[in-house]
């Protein structure tokens, strides 16, 4: 971050056009009970390069993700993002390019977020997409409540597999509404979520990949929703899947959310993240956020506009159907730029590596005595039993350089049946040196 200090004649320049005497003229509208009258006991300022060596000491004592062997997923992916994506979207027309308050002249960010839509739509097999929400856990909370509103009706039912950071969000969204129904956590599969719909149901939530890493049955799913006139709502973490997964929307989804990350978009120790929403066209006027539209001008030249901007910076508050306050559309662009490159094709075998990554890293794990893998179906992530606890064994793995996946105990803490759980991801950037370094020292650590 740069750090340009002002001069003190700079500062009197300054105070002299707004009329202020000295800095403390300021703050004469504070009170003087409120001003600070101790010592914050900060060490005193020092020289840039010292600040810059400390700094440097501080961050050597990160364990990057590209340090070693990396197995943490969990809703948030390890993934190659090429250095074209990260030098387009660093470009000035982009970078300052916040929102297109003003369409009409934003043509550009309004393009790209037009190709963004259309990919998003693609990929779930959705009538239409929206230009990108904060993330996936906030995108399941904005689809529960668009479901309410379409169906009229208040009973939301959580499947037992979806990821309990977006469980909790939804229940925030939702301040713990006695329509909201959370199923127990489903490490093995287990849990029949079409049992608890009834006639007062607006939706069902469903991952696949769950969190577990299990796949779920779409099909049946929306045809027992359907049947009771309840809407189902798939959850997708890892955008990648799709890539080898048939399409929520040919399986019968009514709105599809899913996170981003994966394509584009880095780590970044938590974010920024980029949720995706799609949906079928009748339901159109009640999705949140916004979309941008294809369009001819007065001269018959192609143009883009901002077609529906349902959230309330932009309308009424009481026609908005959400309080939704911006897009992530650097980020959405980041993903757009990296879906490009990659093509139809590029995908799928993106897709297939993953998989079969996976697949080596299940195998592996199976030969481990004291491991148990839980899955009979899986993408790129799956849970395993240990004989010993997880949190502990993940940290002493983490002090062999070895990031070796997410103990369900840290997610689920107030669950004693999954203290021994484990859930591991292998992405592309996965080798055979990894895994095999993986097992040893789980052997070594369960022995």
């Amino acid at each position: 971050m740069r750090y340009l200090p002002h001069s003190a004649a700079e500062r009197a320049e300054m105070l002299g056009v707004i009329g202020a005497a000295d800095i403390d003229a300021l703050f004469s509208a504070v009170p003087a009970r409120a001003l600070k009258n101790f010592d914050l006991g900060l060490p005193a300022h020092s020289p840039e390069f010292l600040v810059e060596t400390h700094m440097k000491a501080l961050s050597a004592k990160n364990h990057a993700g590209a340090d070693g062997p990396f197995f943490v997923g969990a809703g948030a992916y390890r993934h190659h993002v090429p250095a074209t994506v990260d030098h387009l979207i660093q470009r000035s027309e982009w970078l300052t390019a916040y929102t297109p308050y003003q369409p009409e002249i934003s043509q550009g960010t309004l393009q790209m977020l037009f190709e963004f839509q259309t990919q998003v739509a693609k990929l779930t097999g959705m009538d239409v997409a929206n230009a990108s929400l904060y993330d996936g856990s906030t995108g399941t909370a904005e689809a529960v409540l668009m479901a309410r509103r379409l169906t009229k009706r208040n009973k939301i039912v959580l499947s037992g597999g979806l990821h309990p950071h977006y469980r909790d969000v939804v229940k925030a969204y939702l301040k713990d509404d006695a329509d909201l129904e959370c199923l127990s956590a489903s490490p093995e599969g287990q849990g029949d979520i079409l049992d608890h719909i009834d006639d007062q149901t607006a939706a069902i939530v469903i991952q696949t990949p769950d969190f577990y890493g299990h796949l779920r049955n779409m099909k049946t799913a929306a045809d027992a929703a359907h049947a009771k006139g309840a809407l189902l709502i798939v959850v997708i973490t890892e955008v990648v899947s799709l890539g080898l997964l048939e399409a929520p929307g040919a399986l019968g989804a009514d709105i599809v959310v899913a996170e981003g990350q994966s394509i584009g978009n880095a780590l970044n120790f938590g974010g920024p993240y980029l949720g995706l929403m799609a949906t079928r066209k009748e339901f159109i006027r009640q999705m949140p956020g916004r979309l941008c539209g294809e369009t001819v001008d007065a001269e018959g030249q192609r143009g883009f506009v901002l077609t529906l901007s349902t959230r309330e910076q932009h309308i009424r508050r009481e026609k908005a159907t959400s309080n939704i306050c911006t897009n992530s559309g650097l980020c959405a662009l980041a993903f757009s730029i990296h879906m490009a490159l990659l093509g139809e094709a590029g995908f799928t075998r993106l897709a297939r590596l993953n998989h079969a990554n996976a697949c080596k890293l299940a195998d592996a794990l199976a030969a481990v005595p004291g491991v148990e893998v839980l899955n009979d179906s899986f993408f790129n992530e799956m849970t395993i039993r240990t004989s010993r606890p997880a949190a502990a064994l993940i940290e002493r793995l983490a002090a062999r350089g070895i990031l070796g996946g997410v103990p369900v105990s840290r997610l689920e803490p107030k669950d004693p049946t999954v203290a021994n759980l484990i859930v591991l991801a292998a992405t592309e950037l996965t080798t055979d040196a990894d895994i095999a370094a993986l097992c040893a020292a789980l052997s070594e650590e369960l022995a």
